[in-house]
Formats: C-alpha cells, structure tokens, sequence
C-alpha cells in the first residue's frame, strides 16, 4: 500500500516572500511544507517571478540570500512543468491569474495569498474543493499545526468526487 501525498498548495509571490525573506511567523505553511505535511506546487513561470523579485532593487534592505532562496525552491517547490490550462475563474489582475490556473487545474487543496484579487475567487473556487485562503487564516483552519494540516486535510476529504 502507497502513503497517501500530503494535500497540495499554490503559493503567491508575497506569501512566499513572507516565509522564505521576511521569515513571518504568519506564514506556518513554511513549517508545513519543510516537515512534508504539505506539498507546494508551482510553474517555471511562478519560479521566473520569484527570480526577478529576488534581483529586484525593493527587497535590498532585506539582503536576501539569492542562493537560500533558491534552494529553498530546488528543495520543496514541485515545480509544474506541463502546460496549465486557463480556467473559468478569471482574476481582475492578469499578473496572478497563474496562480488560480494552476491551483484548479492541479487540484491543489489550498491557494494561499494576501492578494485581494485572488482572495476574491474564494467563493466561485470554492465550489470546486479549492480552498483561497490567506496564511493566517490556513495556519487557523489547521490549527497551526503542520501535521494537522495533513491529518485533517487529506487529498481524498477535501476534494468532492
């Protein structure tokens, strides 16, 4: 018998940058993902923005290490290299609708972000088991327990067939 996968999230840009720069104790997904409780999908182009944050002249007060932030990637994102088909949910900021894309058409659990337009989707993505939610507020549905995370959210009760 095969382990069942830990239940799956799109991340965005900032709440990425929350865990991995700002090392916000709001974003306990970081936990969840590092210790395997949760499985964090992406898109070369997801990486691609990441990459130019990284560079970007805006987060030189915080002095991130490029290569932490790299391996941080390498090591936990699952990094989604088929084509994303476009979904019906359409996002009023063209730059996040590949987050919404790629967390419906995966079947992801989660989508988490503090963008409003995504957080927008929540209702109409609902409908289809795609939970868009901020980190603090999926750090409060899990109990902030990243093993909770995979005991109470498995793959199979969260999605309906």
């Amino acid at each position: 018998m095969t382990a069942a996968l830990p239940p799956s999230a799109v991340i965005d840009t900032n709440a990425i940058l929350d865990w991995l720069v700002f090392q916000d104790p709001g974003a306990a997904f970081g936990r969840a993902i590092e210790c395997g409780a949760l499985r964090w999908i992406a898109t070369p182009a997801m990486l691609l923005e990441h990459r130019r944050l990284f560079a970007s002249p805006s987060l030189g007060a915080w002095s991130p290490d490029v290569a932490r932030l790299e391996a941080a990637w390498a090591r936990w994102a699952q990094v989604d290299t088929d084509t994303v088909p476009a979904c019906a949910l359409r996002c009023t900021d063209a730059d996040d609708q590949m987050f919404i894309d790629l967390a419906l058409a995966r079947r992801a659990t989660w989508l988490l972000t503090r963008d409003r337009a995504l957080l927008k989707l929540a209702r109409r993505a609902a409908t289809t088991g795609l939970r868009v939610l901020t980190p603090v507020h999926w750090q409060i549905s899990t109990s902030a327990s990243p093993e909770a995370a995979a005991e109470t959210h498995s793959p199979a009760a969260s999605r309906r067939p």
